[in-house]
């Protein structure tokens, strides 16, 4: 049975500039995000922010839910998660950026995993789509889900 504990990470490599931009990143409130909840909000449609999803064996934080219709939004950086069209691996001779951006990679398939398993729809957007055209796929899986209406018992 293959062991559920995170590989630990080479030692990080000497601070360089590298460093220094990678630490100034964002890790929410990104441009890409803003505009995607912008255009959101544009279409009249209104979500909840940071809000945190606790489901067996994780606790998540997406960033854009729309809790009564269970549908979790991610809008995943190029550098940070992998894409093969716009990511590239920094050149480090550790092994320590491979081995961060390689858990980030089985970090967000686990975490597609546990929403999904709890019943939530899942929606991953790269941060060059457009948000015109993330906010087209958002608007479909909105009318075709039942919204969850809570109620008041005590």
């Amino acid at each position: 049975m293959p062991s559920t504990e995170p590989k630990k990470l080479p030692p990080a490599p000497p601070p360089s500039s590298a460093t220094t931009t990678m630490k100034a990143n964002r890790s929410q409130d990104t441009k890409p995000e803003l505009a995607l909840r912008r255009a959101l909000f544009a279409q009249g449609l209104r979500y909840r922010v940071g809000l945190r999803l606790t489901v067996p064996g994780r606790s998540v934080r997406p960033d854009i839910v729309f809790p009564r219709h269970r549908l979790a939004i991610f809008v995943d950086g190029c550098f940070w998660h992998g894409c093969v069209q716009h990511g590239r691996m920094p050149s480090d001779p550790s092994g320590y950026w491979q081995e961060k951006l390689a858990r980030n990679k089985s970090r967000d398939i686990a975490v597609n995993q546990a929403l999904r398993a709890a019943g939530w729809t899942v929606f991953r957007f790269w941060e060059h789509v457009a948000p015109s055209e993330a906010v087209v796929s958002i608007k479909e899986a909105l009318a075709h889900s039942i919204p969850i209406i809570p109620t008041n018992r005590e």
